[in-house]
């Protein structure tokens, strides 16, 4: 309980390598940009770990850790990258949340752009935490490139 929210999520296997490879997936220069993607990664890594270390966004990142587990135990959850339980939309919420927190209004559309098209490890991860990384993610990109 005690640990950063980022050592929490190493420990199920969410590492910051994957969420900066999964942002990038889907991000799209815009045109005439010269983008040097090796600075961009370097600003999106330090962007997330910057989110992380505020309380709140650690405090929602928590509450889908415990949600995932409650979801799985229940055996209402199915198994990671399967579709949601049409019944649970409080994981949409938490991502949302997560989102405009750190990027704003803007944030949520990007949020919505992760979650529909399900990148990298998005794919991977149970009901709430792919929206809760996703919200993050969304949130970091808006931030940073916004």
């Amino acid at each position: 309980m005690d640990r950063p929210i980022l050592t929490r999520l190493e420990e199920r296997g969410i590492y910051l390598e994957d969420m900066v490879s999964t942002a990038l997936e889907l991000y799209v220069p815009v045109e005439g940009e010269d983008v040097d993607r090796e600075e961009l990664k370097k600003r999106l890594e330090e962007t997330i770990k910057k989110e992380c270390s505020d309380v709140n966004v650690a405090l929602l990142l928590a509450a889908a850790f415990h949600l995932d587990e409650e979801e799985i135990r229940k055996g209402r959850a199915g198994e990671a990258g399967e579709a949601d339980a049409a019944c649970i939309v409080a994981d949409e919420l938490i991502g949302i949340d997560i989102a405009e927190y750190i990027g704003g209004k803007k944030a949520l559309f990007n949020f919505f752009y992760y979650d529909t098209r399900k990148p990298g490890i998005l794919s991977e991860l149970g009901v709430f935490m792919d929206d809760a990384i996703g919200g993050l993610i969304a949130g970091c990109m808006s931030k940073m490139l916004g």
